[in-house]
């Protein structure tokens, strides 16, 4: 996924910009980038983050930073900010986005003449192809509208300019941007967590194609937003950080609703109710206070050099993170009847290890409690989700193994009322070796999030989409 901040002040920026940025860290493991602009010159660094952390990487790089306006980015896959002159006039750019139809526009730009400079692993950088999307309009405005017409997928973005930032919701508010002042600056960014410790306070939020004009003295609407949204559900359930809000409802609180809910209505004997951490723990606390039971922290996060990371993009180290960042509680766990909760299950590969370890450090039973409905259908918009083939997802392989074919019947296996879901469900209890397994329903993550339904995208779950 991604994220990014921004900020212009009166004064120097370096610092909340440095912190702000690393705020977003939690949605992004690839890398890094920070741009400022002293009135003159925009100074740019870009590092890789797979290997450290945000902070480690850009704290030598701060007394190069001067000027009262900077953006910074936690990305997950391009290399950025991008720093372009154009027609414009000089700017940086940079993005939160997944581009579904990437290759077709940078053949349309190709054929138009223009040329790409920076590579992501081999591959068109998509903030680059966005830059010049936004290039073709004759202002910031008619670009970054042509760009929203342009493509299909998500893209939130941030331009720092000679005169200021523009912010750029994506057009149906998939992801999104927040403002928040001090006295004597701005600051924009895709997480509102980091604004307390800065000094900010969440001033406004975007909506779904919204752009704004951003100085220190205050913003200016440069585009009305659209009506129809389509915030992205898994924010609530997994990216999005417990003290942050979006269209002003916090993300720890879905997750505590959620379960609470659920936990009233499971009649499952167990001995106490736990969390794989840190997105499981608000679920699992929901769940205890519904059903009655204690919680108890049976399996613990390694903190000191395991912090909370997105998934690697290797799997054989998602699997090794997966295993040495989560340390089982041998005392609390023997011969104990145990709920756990997680927030999803993608390709099973860290449950099925997580399982293992529990009955291996003496639990009687392993019951596994999930706060997202079944994962069904690639992400489109921002990428979370089998990046390469369908059957990347674990229900798409048990449903293979079913139909022999994992295409078929998926709106049968996506209603939790049929035999069908019911027939995946029991698989995947049965190749992790779980006492049971229950998921939470569509319905149910809708009524915990409190928008309409059709304000909340839940393609991943029921093949719903909008472009």
């Amino acid at each position: 996924m991604g994220g990014f901040f921004g900020t212009i002040s009166k004064g120097e920026c370096a610092h909340d910009l440095y912190y702000g940025t690393d705020y977003n860290s939690h949605l992004g493991t690839r890398r890094g980038g920070i741009v400022t602009y002293d009135g003159t010159t925009f100074q740019r660094t870009i590092h890789n983050l797979e290997n450290a952390y945000f902070r480690s990487k850009f704290e030598s790089d701060l007394p190069r930073f001067k000027g009262k306006s900077g953006i910074g980015v936690i990305s997950d896959t391009d290399s950025q900010p991008i720093v372009l002159k154009s027609h414009h006039g000089r700017f940086a750019i940079t993005t939160v986005a997944h581009i579904h139809n990437l290759d077709n526009l940078a053949q349309e730009m190709i054929q138009k003449g223009k040329h790409f400079s920076e590579f992501s692993s081999g591959n068109i950088n998509q903030t680059e192809l966005i830059s010049l999307l936004v290039d073709e309009g004759n202002t910031f405005e008619e670009g970054i509208e042509h760009l929203f017409n342009k493509i299909q997928g998500s893209c939130s973005l941030l331009l720092l300019t000679e005169f200021g930032i523009i912010a750029a919701r994506d057009k149906l508010g998939r992801t999104p941007v927040i403002i928040a002042k001090k006295e004597g600056a701005y600051a924009v960014s895709s997480e509102p967590c980091g604004f307390p410790n800065l000094g900010f306070e969440t001033e406004y939020f975007l909506g779904p194609g919204e752009m704004v004009h951003i100085t220190a003295d205050g913003f200016t609407q440069l585009r009305k937003p659209n009506k129809k949204m389509q915030i992205c559900s898994f924010l609530y359930v997994y990216y999005g950080y417990p003290v942050s809000d979006y269209e002003n409802i916090n993300v720890d609180e879905v997750r505590y609703k959620a379960g609470f809910e659920n936990g009233k209505q499971d009649t499952t004997d167990a001995d106490f109710i736990s969390a794989i951490p840190d997105s499981g723990i608000g679920y699992a606390l929901g769940y205890a206070a519904g059903k009655g039971i204690p919680y108890k922290r049976a399996m613990i996060k390694y903190t000191p050099t395991w912090p909370r990371s997105f998934t690697p993009a290797n799997q054989s180290m998602r699997n090794l993170v997966a295993k040495m960042k989560l340390i089982p509680n041998k005392t609390l766990l023997r011969n104990k009847r145990v709920i756990f909760s997680d927030d999803s299950i993608v390709r099973g590969t860290q449950l099925k290890d997580n399982v293992e370890f529990l009955y291996g450090y003496g639990a009687k039973e392993v019951h596994m409690r999930i706060s997202a409905p079944p994962l069904l259908y690639p992400c489109k918009f921002i990428g979370f989700s089998a990046q390469n083939s369908d059957l990347e997802l674990i229900t798409r392989r048990i449903i293979q193994d079913l139909e022999g074919d994992h295409t078929k019947h998926l709106d049968l296996y996506q209603n939790p009322c049929t035999t069908e879901h019911c027939a995946m469900v029991d698989c995947m209890r049965k190749r992790f070796n779980l006492t049971s397994l229950k998921f939470n329903t569509i319905e149910g993550l809708v009524k915990a999030i409190g928008l309409p339904k059709e304000q909340i995208c839940t393609h991943c779950f029921d093949g719903s989409s909008y472009f």
